[in-house]
C-alpha cells in the first residue's frame, strides 16, 4: 500500500480510507476488469450471428481490451490466485462467465461445422493464444489489435476447422504428419 500511495500521489491514509487493504484493493480491480471486458464482448457479439464471425468478434474485443491495457493483463494473470474466500469466489465466478461465453460460441460452431474437438481444449487453447499475447506483443512490429485478432482467429479456426466430420484423431494420424520419424 505504501508503494500505491507513492505512485498514485495519494497519502496513505487516503488509500485506506478508500480500501481497507490491498486484497480489496486487488479484488475491485480485477472485478472492474473482468466486468468491462465481459461487457465489451457482449455487446460486440450482439452485432453477428455467424458462430465464425463471432469468434473473431470475441477474439478482436479480448485483443482491444487487454492490448490497451497490458497492465491489467498481467494484474489478471498473474494476481489470480492471491484473492481468498468471498472476493476469490466473486472473481472466480466473472472469469467463468468470461470463459463460458467464449465456450458457447465455440459450441455452436461445432455445431454448424459438424467439429469433433474437445470444446474445453480448444477454449482453452484460444484463451492462451489471446493472454499471452501482451507478454510478447510489439506494436511497431506486429501491427494493432485488429491485425493480431485477424491472425490469432484465422490460426485457430484453420486448426479448429481441421477436426472437423471427416477428422481422425491424433492417435489415427501417419507419424510422418506429426513430425515424427517414420
Amino acid at each position: 500500500m505504501r508503494d500505491l500511495s507513492r505512485l498514485s500521489g495519494m497519502s496513505l491514509a487516503g488509500l485506506y480510507y478508500y480500501f481497507d487493504s490491498k486484497e480489496k484493493l486487488l479484488y475491485l480491480i480485477q472485478r472492474h476488469l473482468f466486468l468491462s471486458a465481459i461487457d465489451l464482448a457482449r455487446e460486440r457479439l450482439k452485432e453477428a450471428e455467424d458462430p465464425e464471425q463471432r469468434i473473431r468478434i470475441f477474439i478482436r474485443s479480448h485483443l482491444d481490451y487487454f492490448l490497451a491495457r497490458p497492465e491489467a493483463m498481467k494484474v489478471l494473470s498473474h494476481e489470480d490466485d492471491v484473492l481468498r474466500e468471498e472476493m476469490g469466489s466473486g472473481v472466480t465466478d466473472l472469469k467463468r462467465q468470461y470463459y463460458r461465453c467464449c465456450a458457447d460460441i465455440l459450441d455452436a460452431l461445432k455445431a454448424a461445422k459438424g467439429l469433433h474437438c474437445n470444446s474445453r481444449v480448444a477454449t482453452l487453447c484460444l484463451f492462451g493464444m489471446m493472454n499471452w499475447l501482451p507478454t510478447w506483443y510489439n506494436p511497431r512490429i506486429d501491427g494493432g489489435a485488429e491485425i493480431m485478432a485477424r491472425e490469432i482467429g484465422d490460426v485457430f479456426l484453420r486448426g479448429i476447422y481441421r477436426m472437423g466430420p471427416e477428422a481422425r484423431s491424433v492417435d489415427q494420424l501417419p507419424a510422418s504428419s506429426m513430425g515424427r520419424p517414420t
